[in-house]
């Protein structure tokens, strides 16, 4: 396995190692703590998720965040990783409207965001959006699968692509995503055989979210990893950490030292000179 290349990640450097079978590893990121903690950790690629409407900002769904919400995010994750790939999903609402709407979105996010690259979700009535933000000289991701923003339509949050007549579909939509320009596509929920399939027809690499072993990469949502999200996760995520646990035991921890009058102890305070001190309190 070929070693990181010093300096920012680039899109070039992502195809090499699609071409080398080198897997891509990719996680979400919604602040600037956890940007600097994913980019130590060697992650190639951070997500600013539309997946924070519902773990950092407690909607239930991705729906309700809209795109200063996102800047805001996407700001805070750039200024935590300098050398890592920054991808910012575009939010509900803010492409779906035109062409032209799409492409001010995108500049914004990646001009007053810093975002490398944008990403959207579906495909067919999208191809003209994504061909419009890379004429803008902005490089788009695309998503096909379970598109969360338009679960309802897809019956919930369910696989796709479960019958041979779904499975080509989501073949032909990431195949059509790719020669719209996009740099790379997002396979969420399907059976591996078809995320497998896709991966090879396509060049561009495949990112998989429950869609098994064969894509180039995978990426997971970081309180899902991360054992922080607090309820139930999805049956493709696997926990590599209880935060949730060990979190609320500080917590707990710190509250009962708090109300025993043990915190703050003489560690936690600051000193004052003996004379100063006397002369303070004489004056009392």
């Amino acid at each position: 396995m070929s070693p990181r290349p010093p300096g920012k990640l680039t899109l070039p450097h992502l195809v090499e190692m699609k071409r080398r079978g080198e897997k891509i590893a990719m996680v979400t990121a919604y602040d600037a703590p956890g940007a600097r903690l994913a980019e130590a950790a060697g992650l190639d690629v951070l997500l600013v998720g539309d997946s924070a409407a519902m773990v950092v900002l407690g909607h239930d769904s991705t729906l309700p965040i809209t795109l200063d919400e996102m800047l805001l995010l996407t700001r805070a994750v750039v200024r935590g990783a300098r050398q890592t790939l920054v991808v910012a999903d575009l939010p509900f609402g803010s492409y779906e409207v035109s062409d032209g709407e799409a492409v001010a979105s995108a500049i914004q996010l990646v001009k007053a965001g810093g975002a490398d690259i944008v990403k959207l979700e579906g495909a067919e009535s999208r191809l003209s959006r994504v061909r419009a933000i890379i004429d803008a000289g902005i490089p788009v991701m695309g998503h096909v699968g379970l598109t969360p923003q338009s679960a309802t339509m897809l019956g919930g949050y369910r696989a796709q692509g479960r019958t041979a007549h779904a499975a080509r579909r989501l073949v032909a939509e990431a195949e059509a995503l790719e020669a719209a320009g996009c740099c790379a596509v997002v396979l969420e929920a399907m059976p591996p055989t078809v995320a497998a399939a896709i991966t090879t027809r396509i060049r561009v690499p495949t990112i998989g979210i429950g869609a098994g072993p064969g894509c180039d990469g995978q990426v997971l949502v970081w309180h899902d990893l991360l054992g922080a999200s607090g309820g139930p996760v999805p049956k493709f995520v696997k926990q590599y950490a209880d935060l949730s646990g060990t979190i609320a035991r500080a917590l707990e921890h710190y509250a009962a030292e708090v109300r025993r009058g043990v915190f703050p102890g003489e560690p936690q305070t600051y000193t004052m000179p003996d004379d100063e001190r006397a002369e303070f309190e004489a004056g009392q």
